[in-house]
């Protein structure tokens, strides 16, 4: 099978040094597609900017910087892959107003503002080609299955994975990690705290019906 999964961060440019980003270290998406790749698929991996090598015997390593960055690469690659595992920390918000050059500090605030960048994984839910398996992730800091089965929902998924990001032991910047995987059928199933490479191979079993191996 064809798996597109992305991974990592985004920046979002304020001006020609400084950016918005987030604490995602890339680790979970690169052990998603390390895992694939070793249970023999075919693994697109779309990345943002992370300290990680890419593992060997990708299909295809695409390196982004910015959420439009990955909208334009993911959109491009998704309706060729059987499975799409959207891994990535995707930021929500980018300045309107971007400055290609040094901004200056001044006496006073700064106020930015900001816009809304494009929601990649409800344009993949709206457009998910017949037979595709679509997964989301959830990081969160409370009401975790509350929020993860109200985004399967309304994105058209097929799985969401859930993770408290709130805990210092799993979700971003941590080696380790903990995962529930809910199903659009009602399915759950609790990935204990284990390395992430150990839960991405765990999670990949559950997720690969019999016939996508």
């Amino acid at each position: 099978m064809r798996i597109l999964v992305t991974a990592g961060p985004t920046r979002e440019a304020i001006d020609a040094v400084r950016f918005l980003s987030n604490k995602s270290t890339g680790r979970m998406g690169y052990a998603l597609a390390e895992a694939a790749v070793a249970a023999g698929h075919d693994v697109v991996l779309v990345s943002g900017p992370v300290a990680l090598t890419p593992p060997d015997g990708l299909l295809e390593f695409v390196p982004v910087v910015s959420a439009a960055d990955m909208a334009d690469a993911v959109k491009r690659r998704a309706p060729d892959c059987g499975m799409v595992i959207m891994c990535a920390a995707v930021a929500d918000y980018t300045p309107a107003h971007p400055v290609d050059r040094k901004m200056k500090k001044s006496d006073g605030n700064l106020t930015l503002e900001l816009k809304r960048t494009e929601d990649i994984l409800k344009t993949l839910g709206q457009n998910k080609p017949a037979g595709q398996i679509l997964i989301g992730f959830a990081a969160e800091t409370d009401d975790l299955e509350q929020y993860a089965r109200s985004k399967l929902a309304a994105k058209n998924l097929d799985w969401i994975a859930a993770n408290d990001v709130s805990r210092p032991d799993r979700g971003f910047a941590a080696g380790t990690n903990a995962v529930a995987l809910f199903a659009a059928d009602g399915r759950r199933f609790d990935i204990p705290l284990q390395s992430k490479d150990a839960v991405a191979r765990r999670m990949l079993g559950i997720l690969l019906p019999p016939s996508g191996r």
